[in-house]
């Protein structure tokens, strides 16, 4: 079969001259032009990480914002011309090309439509951070030359969604499952954009669970060029006040991160801060954990703001870190912060989480089991799993945020690393049974 030549200038091109929220759909034009598609999707990541959105431009029938009828039976939600249909992840195909990071190529199955057609699915990924999946139906199995071509495009494509979504809320309305209350929409806001990130060295993940009424979670990071800077807070109490105090904490410590202080001076500052600006609650206090490693050598220093201790996995074994612990941030003036240095082993990982994370009846010994039980996932997999298994323990009804951060140590901090199509492939983890 004859076809165009794949171009990325044109590709590009057709993305930077369409408006942002028809980038990503002018682009799987031009991709159907070129491999001969008869379809071509963009599937984005639910933000729950438990599914799959498809995002179609589809003219509305009836007013604006309105849903048509059999929408929801399918799972799609409409706004405007815009579609959104999730699609639950099940150990399929879906989520095999998650959390492999291959393509994946199914062949037509007769009692499946549409028939005739082989279903391909290429990661659309960016140093480990899972953006989606590109979805095309093809009409013959591709060669692998072919295969190989398309999970270059998906890499592609990864760009051009981060760049086109900071100028519309269509990928964000996209991934909601669920309308946001104020104190979330704050939370939300406070998170790094990616919550992956694949460098040389490291391998980092955050994953944050909200409780019904937000509970001041957050987590950060921040990549310097010899040094990850990384952290972890609680804000105490629930809902709008305490989304607002956790906002201003982490902006004390990026904005003493982004001055060149160190982390006891950061540490100082923030405290500051909370303390000359309290809100009068009774709770304008915040719990963390803040760390620094250094790249050149594995040296993490950790500063513990009366937080639940971090725990390393170490050669199969789990312990909790003996750190030094310090009053939380916002307390008291007159608090004087310290860190504990902590010589990271190629392979360790490190677990920073709240106590949402714990709670249940059996608190250490489950989490811990929950670890060791996830320790040959990428860390990507690790925080949803852990996620996961607070929500399983608690109903669904969580009483407090459940929030980790999960960080493995490779040991080598070198200049390049081995990636294909924006994962590193000896990183990601195995197929599911």
């Amino acid at each position: 079969m004859t076809r165009r030549k794949l171009d990325v200038g044109r590709l590009l091109q057709a993305a930077e001259a369409a408006s942002p929220v028809r980038a990503a759909e002018e682009v799987a034009r031009e991709l159907a032009l070129v491999f001969g598609a008869t379809e071509v999707s963009f599937l984005i990541t639910d933000a729950s990480g438990r599914a799959l959105v498809r995002l179609a431009h589809v003219p509305s029938v009836g007013a604006p914002g309105t849903r048509d009828e059999g929408d929801e039976d399918n799972g799609e939600r409409r706004h405007d011309e815009d579609s959104a249909t999730r699609i639950t992840l099940d150990g399929g195909p879906d989520e095999q090309a998650l959390r492999t990071q291959t393509v994946q190529v199914i062949a037509p199955s007769p009692d499946t439509p549409p028939t005739g057609r082989h279903r391909l699915l290429a990661p659309v990924t960016e140093r480990g951070e899972s953006i989606g999946l590109l979805e095309m139906f093809l009409p013959e199995r591709p060669a692998d030359e072919t295969v190989t071509e398309i999970a270059q495009v998906a890499h592609l494509l990864a760009f051009v969604v981060i760049a086109n979504r900071r100028h519309t809320d269509l990928y964000e309305w996209g991934q909601r499952t669920e309308n946001y209350s104020l104190s979330a929409e704050i939370q939300q806001r406070l998170l790094p954009s990616a919550r992956t990130c694949e460098a040389a060295a490291f391998t980092l993940a955050g994953w944050l669970e909200p409780a019904a009424s937000i509970g001041g979670d957050t987590f950060d990071y921040s990549l310097a060029r010899d040094f990850l800077h990384l952290s972890l807070t609680d804000a105490m109490g629930h809902g709008v006040e305490a989304a607002l105090t956790a906002s201003m904490c982490l902006a004390g410590l990026r904005g003493g991160r982004r001055s060149g202080l160190s982390l006891v001076e950061q540490a100082a500052a923030t405290n500051a801060a909370l303390c000359e600006h309290p809100r009068g609650t009774g709770e304008d206090f915040v719990t963390g954990i803040v760390g620094r490693l250094a790249l050149r050598t594995g040296a993490l220093d950790l500063l513990n703001a009366g937080h639940v201790a971090p725990y390393l996995l170490r050669d199969g074994a789990l312990n909790t870190l003996e750190l030094r612990v310090d009053l939380a941030l916002g307390m008291f003036e007159d608090v004087t912060y310290g860190s504990t240095r902590v010589q990271l082993r190629p392979g360790d990982r490190i677990i920073l989480l709240t106590d949402g994370m714990l709670d249940r009846n059996d608190m250490d010994s489950a989490i811990s089991r929950a670890i060791l039980e996830s320790r040959e996932l990428h860390p990507r997999e690790v925080v949803r799993a852990l996620a996961d298994g607070a929500l399983e323990a608690t109903g669904g009804r969580l009483r407090d945020d459940a929030t980790v951060l999960c960080l493995d140590w490779h040991g080598e901090h070198r200049g390049s690393r081995q990636v294909e199509f924006g994962a590193e492939p000896g990183r990601a983890s195995d197929p599911l049974g």
